[in-house]
């Protein structure tokens, strides 16, 4: 068998991420050979996702790009099992690859699908979970298209958030900026009245109405209170309605009329750990 020197040891771990004593026990196991060392690795990586499939991935980055020209802006979520590989560095720069990979990607599907290096990016996640020894596995993936498009990674990388507008204008960036820092921390249901679906819509007013009638508010009364409540779940869920997070005094469509009354939002997303 030909000796495995230092430097084979170090070639393969950089191509595969391994460890090094998993590096050198491939290149052992394979007598040197480079390429059936790296199948080695992805078949161990195979055998630990396989054993861990039941695990829960509960933790995790949640991470949000847009591209050069600010027209595209996507979230994705890669889980993880413990913090602690959650805020390892090599997991975050994992995760922000395969966010860049995610720029030229329409669906989850496609994105898995995608090449990164010479692998998919879900043959990757299979060999990551060997290197790393947890379950790993993309958890979400919102895209937005739009004039101009911004995104928020809060401190932590537990929630981003990306906001779409109609056009381009001075202030877009401040404007995005804050607005996706209102998606991140206000978790709006959705864009406007309109942008609920009707189902929802009954299951709220079902749950005000039992409640107005466990309350013995009388039966010609329920109707009227119960269309006042539903304005202000309207007010509380629908993003351009929500009162401002940097001024409670303006909502949030309030907040971009500052800008220019031609301006609005078009489309929003939000991407969170767990």
């Amino acid at each position: 068998m030909n000796k495995i020197t230092a430097s084979e040891v170090n070639k393969l771990r950089k191509h595969t991420g391994a460890g090094m004593m998993d590096c050198k026990n491939a290149l052992v196991d394979s007598n040197g050979d480079f390429d059936l060392a790296i199948e080695i690795l992805r078949k161990k990586g195979q055998k630990v996702a396989a054993k861990r499939a039941d695990r829960e991935s509960s933790e995790g980055v949640a991470i949000a790009l847009s591209n050069d020209e600010n027209t595209s802006a996507i979230g994705i979520v890669l889980a993880c099992e413990t913090d602690f590989v959650a805020k390892n560095e090599d997991f975050i720069s994992l995760a922000t690859s395969i966010a860049k990979i995610a720029l030229y990607c329409k669906t989850k599907d496609e994105l898995l699908k995608s090449k990164f290096g010479e692998l998919s990016v879900e043959e990757k996640l299979i060999e990551q979970t060997g290197v790393i020894g947890e379950k790993i596995q993309l958890n979400d993936f919102q895209r937005i298209d739009a004039s101009f498009v911004g995104v928020y990674i809060h401190a932590g990388n537990k929630i981003s958030s990306l906001v779409g507008f109609n056009e381009k204008f001075e202030g877009d960036s401040i404007a995005a900026k804050d607005i996706s820092m209102q998606i991140a921390a206000m978790n709006p249901l959705a864009l406007n009245e309109d942008s609920i679906d009707s189902e929802t819509i009954e299951k709220e007013l079902d749950i005000i109405k039992g409640q107005l009638k466990d309350e013995g508010k009388p039966e010609n009364m329920i109707e009227k209170i119960a269309e006042g409540k539903m304005k202000r779940f309207y007010k509380d869920n629908t993003l351009v309605n929500q009162s401002f997070i940097k001024d409670s005094k303006i909502s949030v469509s309030q907040y971009l009329s500052n800008y220019s009354s031609n301006i609005y939002i078009t489309s929003f997303g939000r991407v969170s750990i767990g």
